[in-house]
């Protein structure tokens, strides 16, 4: 800018001595010479003008290349920091757990009796599914990721899926007393293509999510419909707790947790909504949220309509 401003006043400089000679001077030699001397000094002012304007430019993009560049790198550092302290979180739960149970067998004499035996070593246990079930799902959102998992498309119903996740979740829904609501006043049979068995695992995530954090006598509710003529959109719907604004870019993300103390209290790996991100992105379809707080919260995803 400064050069830019010293460049201006100079050729302004230049263009009032021109026509302050160019008045009181009487000579026509004289004339002609300053004339040229202004055209030559103009034309130099313009290809110092471009080429400065050039390399400010370039010097600005390169610059905001670079920035970027950095902030990716620190996004990225900060993303594998947090990781890494979740996931050893995670694991140091159950270890810790596995740990005690184990030490207090023993050390703590307790192999002696045999009901503190088989309570203990069945605690032991469900620390040791937890890790299992975690290290499965950083193996599958891996093998997503690296392209090594791929969808097995068939042709289903997709309200017999919908009613078959129900089924499974009759007892947990019950537990927590939240309804579970199909919406298809036609009766109607909607057929898509995408991978059965993983189009299950996102609705057993999603709607095992929404019963978790439902209201007491609350509903969880899906409808199917047309999204566009290739497509139908898949919608979860409850009515319960609802998610700041805040939260939602970063849903998928691994190990994510709204509240941590919370989610942990309710269980899972809180890698769930990450399998879901990458099942449907392995479909090439989209994703959606939208939620307000002590309103309730839309999960929705597309599928593909079978091509006839």
């Amino acid at each position: 800018q400064a050069f830019r401003a010293s460049l201006y006043i100079t050729f302004t400089a230049f263009a009032l001595d021109f026509i302050f000679k160019l008045f009181y001077n009487t000579n026509p030699v004289n004339e002609v010479t300053y004339l040229l001397t202004f055209i030559y000094f103009f034309i130099l002012f313009l290809i110092i003008r471009l080429t400065l304007e050039i390399f400010i430019r370039t010097y600005i993009k390169n610059e905001e290349e670079r920035r970027s560049e950095i902030n990716i790198l620190k996004d990225q550092e900060n993303y594998r920091r947090e990781f890494l302290g979740n996931i050893s979180h995670e694991l140091k739960t159950p270890l810790f757990t596995i740990q005690g149970y184990i030490l207090t067998l023993v050390d703590g004499g307790a192999l002696k009796d045999k009901k503190v035996r088989e309570k203990y070593l069945r605690r032991a246990a469900k620390g040791v599914d937890r890790i299992i079930s975690i290290v499965k799902d950083l193996d599958l959102i891996t093998q997503f990721e690296s392209g090594i998992k791929t969808v097995d498309r068939s042709e289903f119903n997709i309200f017999d899926l919908v009613d078959n996740v129900f089924d499974l979740l009759e007892f947990e829904s019950e537990k927590n007393n939240i309804s579970l609501k199909l919406e298809n006043n036609n009766n109607s049979l909607i057929y898509v293509n995408a991978d059965q068995e993983r189009i299950l695992q996102v609705l057993t995530n999603l709607i095992v999510n929404s019963i978790k954090y439902g209201s007491d006598n609350g509903y969880t509710k899906v409808i199917v419909e047309d999204f566009n003529k290739e497509k139908v959109i898949v919608r979860i719907i409850d009515n319960g707790e609802g998610i700041e604004e805040e939260h939602i870019p970063r849903l998928f993300e691994r190990f994510y947790r709204i509240d941590k103390n919370r989610s942990r209290k309710k269980g899972g790996s809180g890698l769930g909504l990450s399998i879901v991100k990458h099942i449907i992105e392995a479909h090439n379809e989209q994703i959606f949220v939208k939620s307000e707080i002590g309103v309730g919260t839309e999960f929705s995803f597309t599928l593909s309509k079978p091509k006839f």
